[in-house]
């Protein structure tokens, strides 16, 4: 049962460099804007583009709606406290926060190998690959990850919500991070230190070695595409996706696997920022602007709408 006294916590965001923090709240705004519009539109063109609706981009959709949820937890608290020199959180709205955001990002884990094992499957064994990936398969595996992120941190709230937070309810930090408020609270909190590390080592490097092992196997069979155009075409299809797995676990490594996250340094705050703000906004630009299957039939499409509104007239 939790003991806590404390109603309400206040966030110190970022209390460096405050005369720059409206300039910090416009372009986070901004760029909290393209993330929403960019990652929303994702899901719209594979609904409507036929020619889209694989596992690939059904794998796709479903991360580009999990990372407009994610970067939401977080980015209006982070704008607010650009704005204000005194941030409020209540404390079930902090625990909710806390919940959201780890379980979407416990989630984005899942999908971004899932995602891997698709191009796996899509490359290293293409004759098999529309035998074993089907529609079905792919949405199926698209539920077990959003499944899995929520039972995974189900079972870990406890560790936040039965501490006592009684003395000060100041978090440093610009959300409700598990480290910053395991240490405010009055209690010993060794356990719940070691569990959530055991936890960011088990989550966070297991599925990055299976995305490693992934892609080992695929850059090796590419190599071995006789064809420079074939080895071109192949590794295009999975490049993107490379790429945002480099930058998503290169943020969460530095962050979390490490011994003390109790208090945020500078650095690991600003990629925090990063991770929370400008990766979801780079990620459809990375996954649909460099695709060029993607434009292909966006283009396809709206070609297609002009000539059936031509023919009409």
């Amino acid at each position: 049962m939790n003991t806590s006294t404390v109603t309400e916590f206040i966030l110190l965001g970022f209390p460096l460099l405050p005369d720059l923090h409206r300039i910090f709240f416009v372009v986070g705004l901004f760029m909290y804007i393209i993330a929403i519009i960019g990652n929303g539109c994702i899901p719209i063109i594979v609904a409507f583009i036929p020619r889209l609706q694989t596992p690939m981009y059904i794998f796709l959709s479903n991360l580009a709606f999990l990372e407009m949820c994610y970067t939401t937890t977080v980015v209006p608290k982070l704008l607010q406290a650009l704005l204000e020199t005194r941030t409020t959180i209540c404390f079930y709205c902090c625990m909710a926060q806390n919940f959201f955001h780890f379980t979407l990002g416990t989630t984005e884990l899942f999908i971004i190998t899932a995602m891997s094992f698709d191009r796996y499957l899509a490359i290293c064994k293409p004759l098999r690959y529309p035998m074993i990936m089907t529609n079905n398969v792919c949405i199926q595996m698209s539920l077990a990850t959003w499944y899995g992120g929520f039972i995974i941190m189900i079972f870990q709230l406890p560790i936040l919500w039965t501490l006592p937070f009684c003395s000060s309810n100041v978090i440093d930090h610009f959300y409700c991070d598990f480290g910053p408020m395991l240490s405010i609270a009055c209690a010993d909190t060794t356990p719940s230190q070691l569990l959530e590390l055991l936890s960011s080592i088990l989550f966070i490097l297991s599925t990055f070695s299976l995305n490693i092992l992934s892609y080992v196997f695929i850059i090796s069979t590419i190599l071995r595409i006789p064809s420079a155009l074939g080895r071109k075409k192949a590794f295009s299809t999975c490049v993107s996706h490379l790429i945002v797995v480099s930058i998503l676990y290169g943020a969460l490594i530095f962050v979390y696997v490490r011994p003390s996250v109790l208090h945020p340094s500078p650095g690991t705050r600003v990629v925090a920022v990063l991770n929370t703000i400008l990766t979801p906004m780079l990620n459809p630009f990375i996954y649909t602007i460099r695709n060029t299957e993607v434009k292909e039939a966006v283009r396809s499409a709206i070609h297609k709408k002009r000539w059936t509104l031509k023919e009409g007239i």
